[in-house]
Protein backbone atom coordinates (compact mmCIF):
# COMPACT_ATOMS: atom_id res chain seq x y z
CA UNK A 1 0.00 0.00 0.00
CA UNK A 2 2.64 2.45 1.09
CA UNK A 3 4.52 2.03 -2.62
CA UNK A 4 1.20 3.00 -4.38
CA UNK A 5 1.09 6.10 -2.36
CA UNK A 6 4.67 6.51 -3.40
CA UNK A 7 3.40 6.27 -6.80
CA UNK A 8 0.63 7.44 -6.65
CA UNK A 9 2.10 10.96 -5.38
CA UNK A 10 5.29 10.71 -7.79
CA UNK A 11 2.52 10.73 -10.96
CA UNK A 12 0.80 13.74 -9.39
CA UNK A 13 3.93 15.97 -8.77
CA UNK A 14 5.38 14.72 -12.80
CA UNK A 15 1.35 15.64 -14.24
CA UNK A 16 2.02 19.34 -12.15
CA UNK A 17 5.32 19.77 -13.90
CA UNK A 18 3.82 19.01 -17.13
CA UNK A 19 0.73 21.31 -17.26
CA UNK A 20 3.53 24.00 -15.51
CA UNK A 21 5.65 23.99 -18.40
CA UNK A 22 5.26 26.44 -21.38
CA UNK A 23 8.55 26.83 -23.02
CA UNK A 24 11.66 24.55 -23.90
CA UNK A 25 15.36 25.32 -25.79
CA UNK A 26 16.58 23.61 -28.25
CA UNK A 27 18.35 20.56 -26.92
CA UNK A 28 22.12 18.42 -27.69
CA UNK A 29 21.93 16.40 -31.03
CA UNK A 30 23.59 13.20 -28.81
CA UNK A 31 25.54 12.82 -25.24
CA UNK A 32 27.38 10.37 -24.25
CA UNK A 33 28.52 9.76 -20.25
CA UNK A 34 27.86 7.94 -17.22
CA UNK A 35 24.52 7.77 -14.94
CA UNK A 36 25.57 7.70 -11.53
CA UNK A 37 23.57 6.06 -8.98
CA UNK A 38 23.27 2.90 -6.40
CA UNK A 39 20.21 2.81 -4.84
CA UNK A 40 19.31 -0.17 -7.42
CA UNK A 41 22.95 -1.81 -6.60
CA UNK A 42 24.30 -0.80 -10.34
CA UNK A 43 25.93 1.60 -9.60
CA UNK A 44 27.33 3.41 -12.74
CA UNK A 45 25.44 3.14 -15.87
CA UNK A 46 26.74 3.97 -19.41
CA UNK A 47 24.06 6.64 -20.67
CA UNK A 48 23.29 7.37 -24.39
CA UNK A 49 20.89 10.37 -25.14
CA UNK A 50 19.07 11.22 -28.83
CA UNK A 51 17.61 13.83 -29.44
CA UNK A 52 14.21 13.44 -31.19
CA UNK A 53 12.47 16.22 -32.76
CA UNK A 54 13.55 19.56 -30.93
CA UNK A 55 12.34 18.80 -27.54
CA UNK A 56 12.22 15.37 -27.09
CA UNK A 57 14.83 12.90 -26.73
CA UNK A 58 15.32 8.86 -26.00
CA UNK A 59 18.00 7.86 -22.90
CA UNK A 60 19.76 4.51 -23.28
CA UNK A 61 21.49 3.33 -20.18
CA UNK A 62 23.49 0.20 -19.42
CA UNK A 63 24.20 -1.15 -16.23
CA UNK A 64 26.06 -3.89 -14.72
CA UNK A 65 27.33 -5.23 -11.47
CA UNK A 66 30.56 -8.05 -10.56
CA UNK A 67 30.18 -8.10 -6.82
CA UNK A 68 30.92 -10.78 -4.10
CA UNK A 69 27.58 -11.12 -4.16
CA UNK A 70 25.61 -11.38 -7.41
CA UNK A 71 26.09 -10.79 -11.14
CA UNK A 72 23.56 -8.52 -12.96
CA UNK A 73 22.88 -6.10 -15.67
CA UNK A 74 20.00 -3.99 -16.19
CA UNK A 75 19.32 -2.14 -19.62
CA UNK A 76 16.89 0.87 -19.80
CA UNK A 77 15.29 2.99 -22.11
CA UNK A 78 13.45 6.34 -21.66
CA UNK A 79 11.67 8.88 -23.76
CA UNK A 80 11.63 12.41 -22.35
CA UNK A 81 10.27 15.72 -22.95
CA UNK A 82 12.76 18.50 -22.08
CA UNK A 83 11.57 22.18 -20.83
CA UNK A 84 14.14 25.26 -20.12
CA UNK A 85 13.86 26.60 -16.62
CA UNK A 86 16.36 28.90 -17.74
CA UNK A 87 18.89 29.82 -20.53
CA UNK A 88 21.29 27.02 -19.67
CA UNK A 89 18.93 25.04 -16.74
CA UNK A 90 16.24 22.66 -17.97
CA UNK A 91 14.22 20.27 -16.12
CA UNK A 92 12.86 17.38 -17.76
CA UNK A 93 10.58 14.38 -17.45
CA UNK A 94 9.47 11.17 -19.61
CA UNK A 95 8.84 7.18 -19.35
CA UNK A 96 10.71 3.93 -20.47
CA UNK A 97 11.01 0.55 -19.48
CA UNK A 98 13.85 -2.03 -19.42
CA UNK A 99 15.23 -5.59 -18.65
CA UNK A 100 18.32 -7.31 -16.71
CA UNK A 101 19.47 -9.99 -15.34
CA UNK A 102 20.92 -11.34 -12.09
CA UNK A 103 22.87 -14.14 -11.18
CA UNK A 104 23.66 -14.76 -7.20
CA UNK A 105 26.45 -16.65 -5.69
CA UNK A 106 26.22 -19.28 -3.20
CA UNK A 107 26.06 -18.84 0.16
CA UNK A 108 25.15 -20.20 3.77
CA UNK A 109 21.59 -20.48 5.18
CA UNK A 110 21.10 -21.87 8.50
CA UNK A 111 24.71 -23.49 8.24
CA UNK A 112 23.95 -25.19 5.01
CA UNK A 113 25.13 -23.95 1.48
CA UNK A 114 22.69 -22.35 -0.57
CA UNK A 115 22.32 -21.39 -3.93
CA UNK A 116 20.01 -18.45 -4.59
CA UNK A 117 18.33 -18.13 -8.05
CA UNK A 118 18.83 -15.32 -10.21
CA UNK A 119 16.61 -14.60 -13.12
CA UNK A 120 15.62 -11.72 -15.64
CA UNK A 121 12.99 -9.28 -15.02
CA UNK A 122 11.26 -6.67 -16.96
CA UNK A 123 10.05 -3.14 -15.57
CA UNK A 124 8.84 0.03 -16.53
CA UNK A 125 9.98 3.07 -15.58
CA UNK A 126 9.32 7.03 -14.97
CA UNK A 127 11.77 9.79 -14.84
CA UNK A 128 12.26 13.56 -13.81
CA UNK A 129 15.10 15.30 -13.22
CA UNK A 130 17.05 18.47 -13.82
CA UNK A 131 20.19 19.46 -15.87
CA UNK A 132 22.95 22.11 -16.29
CA UNK A 133 23.87 22.46 -20.03
CA UNK A 134 27.59 24.28 -19.60
CA UNK A 135 29.14 26.97 -22.14
CA UNK A 136 31.65 23.80 -23.10
CA UNK A 137 29.83 20.42 -24.56
CA UNK A 138 29.25 19.26 -20.60
CA UNK A 139 25.91 18.33 -19.37
CA UNK A 140 25.17 17.88 -15.82
CA UNK A 141 22.06 16.09 -14.27
CA UNK A 142 20.39 15.14 -11.34
CA UNK A 143 17.08 12.42 -11.88
CA UNK A 144 15.06 10.46 -9.91
CA UNK A 145 13.79 7.23 -12.11
CA UNK A 146 11.36 5.11 -10.17
CA UNK A 147 10.58 1.47 -11.31
CA UNK A 148 8.13 -1.23 -10.98
CA UNK A 149 8.86 -4.89 -11.76
CA UNK A 150 6.58 -5.77 -14.64
CA UNK A 151 7.67 -9.52 -14.84
CA UNK A 152 10.00 -11.78 -13.09
CA UNK A 153 11.55 -15.00 -14.94
CA UNK A 154 13.16 -17.21 -12.27
CA UNK A 155 13.26 -16.48 -8.53
CA UNK A 156 14.77 -13.35 -8.49
CA UNK A 157 12.19 -10.49 -8.03
CA UNK A 158 12.42 -6.68 -8.49
CA UNK A 159 9.26 -4.88 -7.36
CA UNK A 160 9.85 -1.02 -6.92
CA UNK A 161 12.86 0.44 -6.88
CA UNK A 162 13.44 4.84 -6.88
CA UNK A 163 16.56 5.00 -8.42
CA UNK A 164 18.51 8.73 -7.87
CA UNK A 165 21.87 9.21 -9.72
CA UNK A 166 23.56 12.15 -11.20
CA UNK A 167 24.12 12.39 -14.99
CA UNK A 168 27.48 13.54 -16.50
CA UNK A 169 27.59 13.25 -20.46
CA UNK A 170 29.54 15.24 -23.15
CA UNK A 171 27.35 16.97 -26.00
CA UNK A 172 27.91 16.01 -29.43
Amino acid sequence: MEELMKITKLFFITLFLIVASVNAQEISNHTLGLRLGDSDGFGAEISYQKSIGRYNRAEFNLGWRDSREFDAFKLSGVYQWVREISTDFNWYYGFGGGLGSANFEPTLRNNAPFQPDGGLFVFAAGNVGIEYNFDFPLLLSLDIRPEIGVLGFGDFDDNFDFDVALGVRYQF
